[in-house]
């Protein structure tokens, strides 16, 4: 007694110890609690929020929560406190069974970042189990032959606490013939044996009722008590003897039912019946064993009888007795331990503890997705658990600790290229073969604005006739973006410019919704023939997103200006005045009539008739040139008899437009008495003064055309240097079919440069039009007179793709001609007179 008083205070002192140390960190990562078994629901374990650094208002913020085993519950986190509580009371023993080491672990998931903390609570024995024998009494026959030292094995009592809780020690009742002897196995269990001290003599005394006390280690202490029955028989003083009264042996988990374990061999000294050996189990053996085992009464092998489970239990002590036939029988005990040896018989197991979909397709490398956590019930490297994930994924686990993983990115994520991935994480272990399984999930991507939108082309060109109604649509932009949501949704607009001097909101209107281009006014050809339009379109994303694009517009002429009568000056009250000496011969130069047309192209073309009359019949005009010349000699009488002093006719201009438009003009032409004759020279013009003078608008005419030559020899001289030295510069011409207008409108080609040429016949007129990718190109609509010798064109400026040069382009009319040679007019009521200059000839 005295030596068990002094064993209390170390054992106090060392549960102290475990209690207040226990609540240190074990590891980076990793909290260590200990709790004592049976505590009540909201006992505290240990400060989480404190031990992880964190205030309990932030444990809130950040979503703290316990990860447990759906089957054992027993923790949960104070969300005030941050403390860990107890939520259910925990039963050591049934939990953890007889092993010496008990903890419960479990995991603290934070989110913002996502983070994952081990928590490992130890699960501390509490004295709450008193030792219990299987039987409150107890028969044992011993007998009379007996000598002094003869042990006789008894019930071991059971006490499931562990540690200094454990069975201690065994006391039997004060006697004079028998004591007490405490063994150990070698797993530490301890078994009482009762030692006969003296010899016995059954006809003294034939039985004994003796009480056997089973005491514990706690504080305080805790016993169990049994009652010893104890029969003495007569002679039978030979026990059967074991061969290995120790035995060890292994057995693989999952042997087949039948297997052979071990086979035991016992033999007994005696004769006869008390010879005979028979092999049984000890009635003390426990009813797991019994279960799965079995032992063959002669032979003495134990068979398997159901299956082995190294997950289950490990080690199992077996207790088999041999008992002979003598009268009374005489016993012998073997202990065999059988260790189960491991097999790769389980699956790993792979658990999704958290995901995060859907992340941003611009998460940074590293940004964690998912926690992972695997494990294997078998041991060794049969438990030891790979994990990998499917390859060709921006993915890749990062171990965290133990068997705990976290799923990263490995890679640029891109949205439009890849919408979700289905991830499968493959768990292998090192068993063989080796067994493996999968769990599968998918992680989606989030939409960022990334993408600018495009338009479905680099530019836009587009025809629209002149006189449009307001409202009528040019053309229809459209624009893509491979986005999501608010950052695919499109507006488009037109950018701040100005057309002519006004602003371009005011020739032009578009749809913000659908890109649809509407005339906000009529276009008028003579005013303006290209314009162009910056378009831009945005998305709705952040940040914004946007891209631009070049409308050109063409206005197509329409035949809607009349011809005018530029020359001989007139009113439209007299008409147009002329001269002519009586004597003129046929043939004689009147005048020339000039007329103008706003239009171009064939709108532009003229023609000059002469309405059918009695006075119109003594002249003729020219068609093309405009030259009013005699047709027959004037006459000095009328058909009255009255000397003819005057003619007047009409005169009519039209134009080559569909429909063609014309005007017309009354000449009156007076006749003067002239004492020279004029038929000398039939060349002259009424410009010509009397006495061989010119008159002023001769000489007018003459020094026009002197500064006009001069310009135009400086400016082909300028051209001609410009042409050598940038020869390389310059661009292929290409034809455009056509040259009337359409009713309606069309896009234009993509082109560099349109070069218009008539080839009906003699070219007289030719545009140079400025494709859609030179948005300052001017448009020239020069026109020749039929009686020029030499007609040239110059000076085409426009910005080209890559260089700022000027092209400059000269043409003869002798090669233009050349060009069309072949082509026979269409008709020969045309005429082109924007560059005639009014004169009596056309060679002037």
């Amino acid at each position: 007694m005295e030596l068990r008083k002094r064993s209390r205070i170390p054992r106090w002192c060392a549960l102290w110890l475990a209690l207040n140390l226990s609540a240190l960190p074990s590891a980076a990562g990793e909290l260590r609690y200990s709790v004592q078994e049976e505590e009540k629901q909201g006992s505290f374990v240990g400060n989480i929020a404190k031990d992880l650094g964190l205030t309990p208002q932030r444990t809130v913020e950040r979503n703290a929560r316990v990860i447990l085993d759906p089957k054992a519950q027993y923790f949960e986190l104070n969300s005030a406190t941050g403390a860990l509580v107890i939520r259910e009371a925990i039963d050591r023993e049934r939990m953890c069974g007889t092993s010496s080491a008990c903890s419960l672990h479990l995991q603290i998931v934070l989110e913002d970042p996502l983070e994952m903390h081990r928590v490992v609570v130890d699960i501390v024995d509490v004295n709450d189990n008193a030792p219990q024998f299987q039987a409150r009494n107890s028969s044992l026959e011993i007998s009379e032959a007996a000598a002094p030292g003869t042990r006789f094995r008894l019930e071991s009592a059971r006490d499931p606490d562990v540690g200094v809780n454990t069975l201690r020690t065994y006391l039997l009742a004060p006697n004079d013939f028998f004591g007490l002897r405490v063994e150990t196995k070698s797993d530490g269990e301890k078994f009482p044996e009762l030692v006969l001290e003296k010899s016995l003599d059954r006809e003294i005394q034939a039985s004994f009722r003796l009480l056997l006390t089973a005491v514990d280690g706690g504080q305080p202490e805790k016993s169990g008590t049994t009652l010893l029955l104890i029969k003495i028989l007569d002679v039978n003083d030979n026990a059967p003897v074991f061969d290995e009264p120790v035995k060890r042996v292994s057995l693989l988990e999952n042997s087949p039912l039948g297997t052979v374990v071990a086979k035991l061999n016992a033999t007994d000294a005696d004769s006869g019946l008390n010879g005979d050996v028979s092999y049984l189990f000890s009635k003390y053996t426990p009813d797991k064993i019994l279960n799965l085992f079995s032992v063959d009464s002669k032979s003495g092998e134990i068979h398997v009888i159901a299956e082995v489970d190294y997950e289950q239990d490990r080690v199992y002590d077996i207790t088999v007795q041999a008992r002979d036939g003598g009268s009374p029988a005489m016993e012998g005990s073997c202990n065999i331990k059988v260790e189960v040896t491991d097999v790769n018989d389980n699956t790993p197991e792979v658990t999704l503890t958290s995901l995060t979909s859907p992340i941003r397709e611009d998460a940074q490398s590293g940004t964690v997705i998912a926690l992972i956590s695997a494990k294997d019930l078998d041991s060794g490297k049969n438990g030891q658990v790979t994990l990998k994930v499917s390859p060709g994924l921006p993915f890749k686990l990062k171990s965290a600790f133990g068997e705990h993983y976290t799923l990263i990115t490995d890679g640029r994520l891109d949205r439009e290229a890849v919408p979700e991935y289905t991830v499968v994480v493959t768990a292998t272990d090192a068993g063989t073969p080796p067994l493996s399984s999968q769990k599968t999930f998918v992680v989606s991507l989030s939409d960022v604005n990334d993408n600018a939108p495009v338009f479905s082309q680099p530019s836009y060109s587009v025809d629209i006739p002149e006189n449009n109604p307001s409202g009528t649509p040019i053309v229809s932009v459209s624009a893509s973006d491979p986005d999501l949501g608010d950052n695919a949704r499109l507006t488009y607009s037109i950018l701040a410019s100005t057309v002519h001097g006004s602003p371009v909101s005011s020739y032009v209107y578009i749809n913000p919704e659908n890109g649809n281009i509407f005339t906000m006014r009529s276009l008028d050809y003579e005013q303006m023939n290209a314009f162009k339009i910056e378009v831009q379109v945005h998305d709705a994303g952040t940040p914004q997103q946007s891209s631009n694009v070049t409308v050109h517009v063409f206005v197509v002429d329409q035949n809607d200006n009349p011809p005018v009568v530029l020359y001989p000056t007139h009113s439209d009250d007299s008409g147009i005045q002329l001269t002519i000496p009586r004597s003129a011969p046929i043939g004689h130069l009147v005048n020339k009539i000039v007329g103008f047309d706003p239009d171009s192209g064939h709108n532009a073309w003229l023609s000059y008739s002469l309405v059918p009359g009695d006075d119109a019949a003594v002249f003729r005009i020219g068609a093309h040139t405009g030259e009013l010349r005699t047709a027959q000699k004037l006459a000095d009488e009328d058909q009255g008899g009255r000397e003819r002093s005057s003619y007047s006719f009409v005169v009519l201009v039209q134009d080559n437009g569909t429909p063609p438009k014309s005007t017309s003009a009354t000449v009156t032409v007076t006749v003067e008495e002239k004492s020279t004759d004029v038929a000398a020279d039939t060349n002259k013009t009424p410009f010509t003064r009397k006495g061989g003078g010119m008159t002023d608008v001769t000489m007018y005419l003459i020094i026009s055309l002197g500064c006009v030559t001069l310009v135009f020899l400086l400016t082909a001289v300028v051209v001609l240097v410009r042409c050598l030295r940038h020869r390389d510069d310059l661009t292929c011409c290409y034809s455009r079919k056509g040259f009337r207008s359409r009713p309606t409108y069309q896009q234009r080609s993509h082109k560099d440069l349109h070069l218009q040429l008539n080839t009906d016949g003699p070219i007289r007129y030719m545009e140079v039009v400025g494709g859609p990718q030179e948005p300052h190109t001017r448009t020239y609509r020069p026109c020749y007179s039929t009686l020029s010798s030499r007609s040239d064109f110059v000076f085409v400026k426009t910005p080209m793709l890559s260089h700022n040069n000027t092209l400059n382009m000269t043409l003869t009319r002798k090669h233009l001609l050349n060009s069309a040679n072949e082509q026979k007019p269409p008709n020969t009521d045309w005429r082109f007179t924007q560059n005639q200059r009014p004169g009596p000839s056309g060679s002037e």
